[in-house]
């Protein structure tokens, strides 16, 4: 009987492997980024407390977004400014002015009579509006784990602002700032990732728009060439870390973020600053959290983990994708 010849199954390459690898690097950015930008937007309290005292809110964010704008610029240059089209012009403008101008200017004069607690429970207010409105205007959906981490996030906030709250009393007007921040934040952020989506290049987006916040902020020159000359040289310091870094380089790294992941899970990530924030305050300027704060701390976090769970796709012997389990 003659042999029958046997062929070797033929080699089929991996494809899969690449594309995965490169998910995970791509992730892996991302998750950096975000890291960044919520550390050092929790230390722009510690900053704002610093130099908050010795500048009129008006003239603390010019300073700060008159420094981030120049910061800004070198950064825009090295990366390539890429202007975007005409009809997108006035709504960076418009961006611009509302996210880092009005913005700016809400949450420092609400700080200026509500504790910081009852201003981060009102501004944190955002995330959620941004979860609710990107799914509705930005076809973003609704995530059960969005869904559920967001408010489990907020509760956590809650109970930090309830544990640091004064006895001060509730002011209205401060309260209603920090509501007009929350909106200007919930707002900008819809603003910006509809333009990124759009095409805009993300860096020359944020230096334009701090441009555009910078010169909104003009009126307050004359106030911050007087506190200037009173300020001490910390506080103006202070000022300078703000424009550095919580601005230049946690919005250059949140527009990174934000082009990359829905505008829902991307401001809901923000509900780790105040657990940082509280441990920063802890080690910077001594002040002991209580048991309370860190199981609102334990919440924050707990939280952003689940907002940031979602499907796993199992490739199957035939290529065939299909969801299996859940992944971080």
């Amino acid at each position: 009987m003659p042999d029958v010849p046997i062929h070797p199954t033929p080699h089929v390459p991996d494809v899969t492997a690449p594309k995965v690898a490169a998910q995970r690097s791509r992730g892996s950015l991302i998750l950096i980024a975000a890291l960044v930008t919520v550390v050092l937007w929790a230390s722009a309290f510690i900053g704002i407390r610093g130099a908050g005292p010795h500048f009129d809110p008006g003239a603390l964010a010019l300073l700060r977004m008159a420094v981030g704008a120049v910061a800004l610029s070198i950064l825009a240059l090295r990366h390539g400014i890429r202007l975007p089209a005409r009809r997108h012009w006035l709504l960076v403008v418009v961006w611009g002015v509302g996210w880092f101008c009005i913005y700016n200017l809400a949450l420092n004069s609400a700080e200026r009579t509500l504790d910081a607690g009852t201003a981060a429970m009102v501004v944190n207010l955002a995330p959620l509006m941004v979860v609710v409105f990107s799914g509705l205007f930005l076809r973003e959906g609704f995530p059960k784990p969005l869904l559920i981490g967001a408010p489990i996030a907020f509760l956590g906030v809650v109970l930090i602002g309830m544990n640091s709250h004064t006895s001060a009393g509730l002011d209205i007007t401060g309260l209603l700032l920090a509501l007009l921040a929350a909106v200007m934040y919930a707002g900008c952020t819809l603003v910006q990732k509809h333009l990124l989506t759009s095409g805009v290049d993300a860096t020359t987006l944020t230096w334009l728009g701090a441009i555009a916040g910078t010169v909104a902020l003009l009126p307050w020159a004359g106030r911050l060439v007087a506190d200037l000359q009173t300020a001490p040289l910390d506080a103006t310091l202070w000022v300078v870390y703000l424009g550095i870094f919580p601005t230049a380089i946690a919005f250059t790294t949140w527009a990174y973020v934000l082009q990359r992941s829905t505008a829902g899970q991307t401001s809901a990530t923000t509900y780790v600053v105040p657990a940082i924030a509280i441990l920063m305050s802890w080690m910077i300027l001594g002040e002991v959290p209580t048991l309370m704060m860190f199981i609102g701390g334990a919440l924050c976090l707990l939280g952003v983990l689940v907002t940031r769970m979602r499907r796993r796709p199992a490739v199957s012997d035939d290529g065939e994708h299909r969801a299996r389990g859940l992944r971080w």
